[in-house]
C-alpha cells in the first residue's frame, strides 16, 4: 500500500514517514500544499495524511480542488487546531479522518489501517484468503497456522492484494501502489516477487490472468 505525508514541519514528516515505513507501507512525501497537492493529484495513493497548516497552499485547499477533480483516496488531516469548527470544515471539505496534534503514533497508524480496511470493503485488521492470514496491525502472515517470514516488499504485494482480494490487479497498478516515487520501477521486479511469494506462501492462491496480471482467489488453496 502506498502512501502520501504532506506536512511542513520536517521532524514531524521525517518521523510520520519512518513510522509508515516501519509498518509495511511504501511512502512519498511533501512539504508544502502545492508540491503534496500535485503529488496527489497525478499519482495513486492508497491513503493521504495531510497537514491542514501547510505553506503555499493550505491543506483545506488541497484537500477540496482533490475532490473537486474526483479524486477519492481517503484522507487524514493532522492539524494544531482542535476546535469542533475546524474540524467541522475538514470534514466538509472532503476529510475521511481527523488527528489534532500533539498525538500518539500509534493513534495515526491505527487510523490509516481503519481509512485502508474501509476503503476497501473489510471490517478487520486480519485478512484473509484460504489458508493465508494477514495481520494489518502486526504484520504477521500466517499460513495454515505457520508463521512466514516476508521482505518488506513481498509483504506489500500480499497486503495489496489481500485488500483487493478477488480482483484482477494489474502489474501497473501494482507497481504503482507498492513503490515510492524514488523507487527504480521496473514491472518485471513484480513478477520476481510474485514468484518468490509463490514460494514462500506455499498454497496456490495467486492466479496469473494472461494478458491482463494477477488475482488473489479467496476459494483457492484450501485443503
Amino acid at each position: 500500500m502506498r502512501l502520501l505525508v504532506i506536512e511542513d514541519d520536517k521532524d514531524l514528516n521525517r518521523q510520520l514517514v519512518s513510522a509508515l515505513e516501519q509498518a509495511g507501507y511504501a511512502v512519498d512525501q511533501a512539504h508544502d500544499g502545492e508540491e503534496g497537492w500535485f503529488l496527489g493529484d497525478t499519482e495513486p495513493y492508497d491513503a493521504v495524511v495531510l497537514d491542514i497548516g501547510l505553506p503555499k497552499k493550505d491543506g483545506l485547499s488541497v484537500l477540496e480542488e482533490w475532490r473537486r477533480a474526483g479524486r477519492t483516496m481517503p484522507v487524514l488531516i493532522l492539524t494544531a487546531r482542535d476546535r469542533w469548527s475546524d474540524k467541522v470544515q475538514g470534514f466538509d471539505a472532503g476529510a475521511d479522518d481527523y488527528v489534532a496534534k500533539p498525538f500518539h503514533m500509534e493513534e495515526v497508524l491505527a487510523r490509516l489501517r481503519a481509512l485502508l480496511r474501509r476503503a476497501t470493503g473489510h471490517s478487520t485488521n486480519e485478512l484473509t484468503c484460504g489458508p493465508v492470514r494477514l495481520d494489518t496491525k502486526s504484520g504477521r502472515v500466517v499460513v495454515s497456522g505457520q508463521a512466514v517470514k516476508l521482505t518488506s516488499h513481498e509483504y506489500r504485494l500480499l497486503a495489496y492484494m489481500m485488500h483487493h482480494m478477488g480482483r484482477i490487479v494489474s502489474r501497473t497498478e501494482l507497481v504503482d501502489h507498492l513503490y515510492d516515487q524514488d523507487f527504480d520501477r521496473d514491472s518485471n521486479t513484480v513478477e520476481v516477487f510474485i514468484g518468490r511469494l509463490r514460494k514462500k506462501l506455499g498454497v496456490d492462491v495467486i492466479e496469473t490472468v494472461r494478458g491482463l496480471g494477477y488475482r488473489l482467489d479467496p476459494g483457492a488453496g484450501a485443503p
